[in-house]
């Protein structure tokens, strides 16, 4: 009697282990693909980072970036390999972000400031797309000063457009820095209004 006893409970303790080792599985467990995020193959945890998202900046087969510089397969990205959101077209277009081709500048300054970022990231993005695009990028200052300083700042503003064209991918031989300092003012006077539309670089793409 007491054997029989014993034998049942060693069965129900067998059974209950079981149990638990199946309940467990669910978690973590290493069965066919099937869970959402995680890192096991079944469970709560399941398939993995199989594909990027579709605004990241991941590798993933169909991903690519939101700005086109991912890696994914089949994912060229907003501003993807001349299959982007940006076109030569859109250089003629007024509602695109890319007929804008004056950057101003601060007084003697050349650093190009926040609100014309994305004007020049846009330009970017379409070289970078277009490799065979050529742009010229012609500085300005104002009148004051000496003719010897304001020819030396106004490269030094073409040359900051063309380094940060640089960094975003675009190729040395499409970029071309001219300063012409004060000699051809967009506006002409002697006061700030004038001043803050002469101190400038100018886009200008081959052909145009």
């Amino acid at each position: 009697m007491k054997l029989r006893n014993f034998t049942s409970v060693v069965l129900v303790l067998a059974l209950s282990a079981a149990g638990c080792a199946q309940q467990n599985n669910g978690a973590n467990g290493a069965g066919a693909a099937g869970g959402a995020n995680g890192y096991g193959s079944n469970g709560q945890y399941g398939a993995g980072y199989g594909n990027a998202g579709q605004a990241g900046y991941g590798n993933g087969a169909n991903g690519g970036g939101q700005y086109g510089y991912g890696n994914g397969a089949n994912g060229a990205g907003q501003y993807g390999n001349g299959e982007g959101r940006y076109t030569p077209a859109d250089l003629r277009n007024p509602a695109s972000i890319l007929s804008q081709r004056v950057i101003y500048f601060d007084y003697d300054s050349s650093n190009i400031k926040p609100e014309y970022q994305a004007v020049v990231n846009a330009h970017a993005a379409l070289l970078a797309a277009y490799p065979n695009l050529k742009v010229k990028l012609e500085g300005h200052a104002d009148e004051r000063g000496s003719r010897e300083y304001n020819v030396a700042l106004s490269e030094r503003r073409g040359y900051a457009v063309q380094d940060y064209v640089l960094l975003k991918g675009v190729k040395l031989d499409q970029v071309e820095v001219i300063g012409y300092g004060e000699e051809i003012p967009a506006v002409f006077g002697h006061d700030e209004s004038a001043w803050g539309k002469n101190r400038r670089v100018e886009i200008r793409y081959a052909g145009e």
